[in-house]
């Protein structure tokens, strides 16, 4: 992933709604979320909902497919994946290691 592609995809992510919608795909799996089931679980106005998927789809963090009459949205592990790998990928100076969730670092 490059850099650009993470400032994209992070700012994408630094919004509370955007966030919560986007972890809200993560829970629901390959199966996706409608707009209409993420309005009611997130109680947000549908075109409100509108632009911030739209935000997460232009950062690649959220796939859109029509079904029928209904748009589905599923996150985008693949990207997500690649998202968390640069992230952490300098850890322990390459070098294999397990996170300590307590700890300032990771431990070798």
């Amino acid at each position: 992933m490059e850099s650009k592609d993470v400032v994209q995809a992070l700012a994408a992510l630094a919004h509370p709604l955007r966030l919560e919608v986007f972890r809200a795909l993560v829970v629901a799996g390959g199966e996706g979320l409608t707009p209409g089931v993420i309005q009611e679980r997130l109680e947000v106005a549908p075109a409100t909902l509108s632009f911030h998927l739209k935000e997460l789809a232009t950062a690649g963090l959220v796939t859109q497919e029509r079904a029928s009459r209904n748009l589905i949205y599923r996150a985008e592990y693949r990207n997500m994946n690649a998202l968390l790998t640069y992230l952490t990928e300098n850890c322990c100076q390459g070098a294999a290691c397990a996170v300590d969730e307590t700890a300032d670092s990771c431990k070798n």
